[in-house]
């Protein structure tokens, strides 16, 4: 085997690896903590106002909310300012993960002080004020509302996929290389019916007629699309049928020479494409503290309530226990998912199996693969692979060109004597 192995080398490129909502959910998270602000110093000002010692402790509360959503909020202006800092090798993509998982820390210390305080009222009652501690958390309870409303945009959804499909890409836009264009196919359906376009990244935007997609699906069928120019894309005449899951062979005719490249869609359900290295762990942590907030309001309500029509003063502390046990469970799950990204888990080990089986298609071989995750939606990944062949890294950068979720890659080849 030849010592010498060579490494795919390319002009400088950014390494700007943030979440493609990323400014949309730093300005939601401000907008929560303004809403916080103005409820934490109203019922602080009432409180002092009316004489009412549990406004102003719900308004002190709501002062450790809003410092927890500023966390989120800073980190996403950090991550924003930075993103193109050569300092940080990868980008900042990691500074959502990195506020998640601070976040769970501090929801993790809420749980135990909140189970430690309903313990110790289980062992000792006190008396309860309950005019003025039900309208309170009702108070409490429709705030987290808002928030959570703000936090998602104004729908139920987190993202902007306007349309009803429960569905997801595997890789939505890909970026090939066709004779002397560099082109970016994407399955587009963003409140239309899904079709295929194409956008020129470098070089000139082929002529319409010149180019066509045609897909086969796993039973066999085969559907040939042409392109109209929408001025600066093409589009498909033809809509794209369900499922979005198919081979595609973009073809162009140039100068009398036909040039072809291959691509795989694949689709799976929402959570598969939406979760794990997608995933806004930011975003997250902040509706994390807004639900356990929110849950908490209602276990109180309940729990007040029924104290108050039954005599049962058991029955606020018990709900605070519940509320606890809830918060912890939550924390934990963040604390896994974004502490597995700080040390650079495999965040996906199909992408990382796909990644494999399209370098050894062609019977080379995978000796060293890293995949980890740069931000929401971005992986990067070094392969080293040994070949007999006279293949180069730019072919097999080509191969792995189809996965859109790889922004940064690195291949490094060593052929066998």
């Amino acid at each position: 085997m030849s010592d010498a192995p060579s490494i795919l080398q390319f002009p400088p490129h950014d390494h700007v690896f943030l979440g493609k909502d990323h400014d949309k959910a730093e300005r939601r998270t401000w907008a929560v903590i303004v809403l916080c602000s103005i409820m934490m110093i109203a019922e602080i000002i009432g409180g002092a106002l009316f004489g009412s010692l549990a406004l102003i402790a719900d308004g002190l509360h709501m002062s450790t909310h809003a410092g927890a959503l500023l966390l989120a909020a800073l980190a996403y202006t950090f991550a924003r300012k930075y993103a193109n800092d050569r300092r940080f090798t990868f980008g900042t993509g990691k500074f959502g993960d990195l506020a998640g998982y601070s976040s769970a820390i501090v929801l993790a210390m809420i749980s135990l002080l909140i189970g430690y305080e309903a313990v110790a009222r289980l062992l000792n009652p006190v008396n309860i004020s309950f005019n003025e501690a039900i309208p309170i958390a009702a108070l409490g309870l429709a705030v987290n509302i808002a928030s959570a409303w703000l936090l998602s945009g104004g729908h139920h959804h987190g993202h902007d996929h306007a349309h009803g499909h429960a569905h997801g890409h595997d890789d939505e836009a890909r970026k090939i290389e066709l004779g002397r264009s560099s082109l970016q196919v994407e399955v587009f359906e963003d409140r239309v019916p899904p079709r295929f376009r194409l956008r020129a990244t470098a070089g000139a935007l082929p002529e319409a007629p010149d180019i066509t997609i045609e897909t086969t699906r796993p039973d066999g069928r085969c559907q040939l699309f042409t392109f109209e120019d929408h001025g600066g894309y093409l589009q498909s005449r033809d809509e794209i049928p369900e499922p979005h899951a198919f081979v595609a062979r973009v073809r162009l005719t140039q100068e009398g020479q036909s040039h072809e490249r291959e691509l795989e869609f694949e689709e799976h359900d929402h959570e598969a494409a939406h979760g794990a290295h997608h995933r806004d762990n930011n975003m997250r942590a902040a509706v994390i503290h807004v639900m356990a907030d929110a849950a908490v309001s209602v276990l109180v309500i309940v729990g007040l309530v029924l104290a108050r029509a039954f005599g049962w003063l058991w029955m606020d502390p018990v709900a605070g226990l519940i509320g606890a046990l809830v918060i912890a469970n939550w924390s934990v799950g963040l604390l896994r998912d974004t502490g597995g990204i700080l040390l650079d888990r495999t965040p996906d080990p199909r992408m990382a199996e796909k990644v494999r089986n399209a370098i050894e298609s062609e019977g080379d071989q995978v000796t060293d693969l890293h995949l980890w995750r740069l931000g929401p939606g971005h992986l990067g990944a070094i392969v080293s692979v040994a070949t007999s062949g006279a293949l180069e890294a730019a072919d097999y950068r080509q191969r792995l060109a189809r996965f859109a979720d790889l922004s940064h890659v690195t291949v490094e080849v060593a052929h066998k004597s």
